[in-house]
């Protein structure tokens, strides 16, 4: 009986020393003192090391503190005047966010920093603060400041280092913003936008089923292609999805060339202006805009079709390319709106868009230029040698565009101006205080203005001769090869007059390639818009682009064999486009 007590004891005395190993165990991994040295001391040192930590840049209004106020702006001004750049779209699931220190860029080995912050709130044990990768710069900052604390000009350096490699990066990333309009199909008039900032909607998906962009087309397959942002080239890219009827860019293919392997096609960059199609009869327009061209003072509708099956079930590229910049970059009170119509290819009528609004905007960046043009009412100068530098800087031998570029501006008083220069045969014409003003020149070879010109060189040409080395055009962007060929062949753009746009007039104009004018003439034009604004005009929206796609559908109406692109600006007061992005 005693032998039984005696291991009874034994054993409850083996499982307390088990407890009290396996709660000391417990306690040296939670370290629970460290809260009571914490709450003891209501600021803390922290030593250089201790910069390794993972700690969040604050919001921009936070303001650290420090006893030494010199020494405490250095690092501060490398870091904190670009907080707002700087901030990951991924912040939000912080739980805790604490002000980075503000440190001397001339600290010494055992240095302490005083952080006079509040006491922490909300932290919970085993909880870890997300480590950013700003904070791996700061460490590499603070190792860069133990070797070379005896250079002078560190801290500018560091200050330079830091905007060079973060701003730029995020500056494109919140100014680029993607919309996407089904014009064509039986989704038509379906909208899309989204920005890279947009993390959680990203990639955007096109189909049938569960998609960002759903389209009602049994064509289209459930999951048909996507679009995502590419961050290292700042520029959006289309994939195909594997789909099993094709996705077409500008009416180029681009799945992958085993149609019945369902594999993903290669990442394809878009730009503004490109028609994606999916399928045969789903149109998907492409337009791009910064977040400075959000909003602007007047409406703006695009439209584009490359009226793919309208020769006998031939396909058709899409050779036209529509953009419009408002404001022009660094120039608030200045925008270009333009088509390009290209032949023999697109890469003419692409090089020629992205072209002519930097060159547009470097000359007006002078600003004596951009006084001579606000007090002259006159931008001749300025597009006359934006179309010199553009066909002197394109590279397009056997390839060339019709060019067509409205320049709009305001004064001091808000009073709206606009300019036209061409070359080709896409047309612009205005209706202000109820008259219609052509803005721009035809010069096909067929047209009376044209052949007088021709024949004023010296070799006239001959009767009925409408054409020259099989162009019908002129004067085009690029086609070098030609125009070495035969002189006649110019780039001299025609401009027009400068108009004073009355806001209260219901002025507007409008841009379109020559296969919308090969159906509609000037007169039939301005009646379709007063028809089209008197449909929509109690509508919800962008009135402007159901009068731009008004107007496509007319051109469809009449069979125009070629593509056609519209870009329409209503100047009434009460039009506005803005680039919605869904949270």
């Amino acid at each position: 009986m005693a032998m039984i007590l005696q291991g009874s004891i034994v054993g409850v005395l083996l499982l307390l020393l088990m407890l009290l190993l396996i709660l000391l165990l417990i306690l040296l991994a939670c370290k629970p003192w460290r809260f009571f040295s914490s709450l003891s001391s209501p600021s803390r040192a922290l030593k250089v090391g201790d910069l390794e930590r993972p700690l969040v840049l604050d919001d921009a209004n936070a303001q650290g503190q420090s006893n030494e106020s010199t020494r405490s702006s250095d690092l501060e001004g490398a870091c904190g005047q670009n907080e707002g750049l700087l901030h990951s779209p991924r912040m939000h699931d912080l739980v805790y966010k604490q002000r980075l220190p503000s440190a001397s860029l001339q600290l010494n080995e055992g240095d302490s920093v005083v952080l006079n912050s509040e006491p922490i709130e909300d932290l919970s044990v085993g909880q870890t603060l997300r480590f950013l990768s700003l904070t791996e710069r700061l460490a590499e900052v603070k190792t860069h400041v133990r070797q070379e604390d005896q250079k002078p000009n560190l801290k500018s350096d560091l200050k330079n280092d830091l905007l060079q490699d973060l701003a730029p990066k995020a500056i494109a990333d919140q100014r680029s913003c993607l919309s996407l309009e089904v014009i064509s199909g039986p989704s038509c008039g379906l909208r899309c936008s989204v920005q890279p900032t947009s993390a959680s909607r990203l990639p955007l998906t096109l189909g049938r089923v569960s998609s960002d962009l759903l389209l009602k087309d049994s064509e289209v397959s459930g999951k048909h292609a996507m679009i995502n942002w590419n961050a290292d080239k700042n520029k959006w890219e289309l994939v195909d999805m594997g789909s099993l009827n094709g996705t077409f860019l500008n009416s180029q293919l681009i799945s992958h060339p085993d149609s019945g392997s369902r594999h993903r096609g290669d990442p394809v960059e878009l730009s503004s202006g490109d028609i994606i199609t999916l399928g045969t009869t789903s149109n998907v327009h492409v337009h791009v805009t910064s977040k400075s061209e959000s909003q602007t003072p007047f409406g703006i509708g695009i439209a584009s079709d490359p009226m793919a099956f309208r020769r006998g079930g031939k396909k058709l590229a899409m050779e036209d390319v529509c953009y419009y910049q408002w404001p022009l970059p660094g120039i608030p009170q200045f925008g270009v709106f333009g088509i390009c119509d290209g032949h023999g290819g697109v890469a003419a009528a692409k090089s020629a868009s992205k072209m002519l609004p930097e060159k547009v905007a470097s000359i007006l960046s002078d600003s004596l230029i951009r006084e001579r043009v606000l007090s002259q009412c006159d931008a001749s100068d300025v597009l006359r040698v934006a179309f010199y530098q553009t066909e002197a800087n394109m590279n397009n031998y056997y390839e060339g565009c019709a060019a067509t570029v409205l320049l709009v501006w305001a004064d001091s008083n808000e009073n709206l101006f606009a300019q036209c220069a061409n070359v080709g045969d896409s047309a612009c014409f205005m209706n202000v205080d109820g008259k219609q003003i052509k803005m721009t020149e035809d010069h096909r070879v067929s047209s009376y203005s044209e052949r007088l010109r021709l024949n004023e060189t010296g070799v006239p040409l001959r009767d009925g001769e409408t054409r020259l080395y099989g162009l019908n055009l002129a004067r085009m962007l690029g086609d070098k090869f030609l125009k070495q060929q035969e002189p006649r062949f110019s780039s001299e753009p025609y401009i027009s007059e400068a108009i004073h746009i009355n806001q209260e007039s219901g002025a507007f104009a409008l841009l379109a390639s020559d296969g919308f004018w090969d159906v509609i003439s000037l007169k039939k034009a301005a009646q379709l818009v007063t028809q089209a604004k008197e449909r929509y005009f109690k509508e919800e929206g962008n009135i402007s682009e159901k009068v731009a796609n008004f107007l496509l559908s007319e051109a469809k109406t009449l069979r125009t064999k070629d593509n056609t692109s519209i870009l329409f600006l209503e100047f009434d007061r009460k039009f506005r486009i803005s680039c919605k992005v869904d949270s």
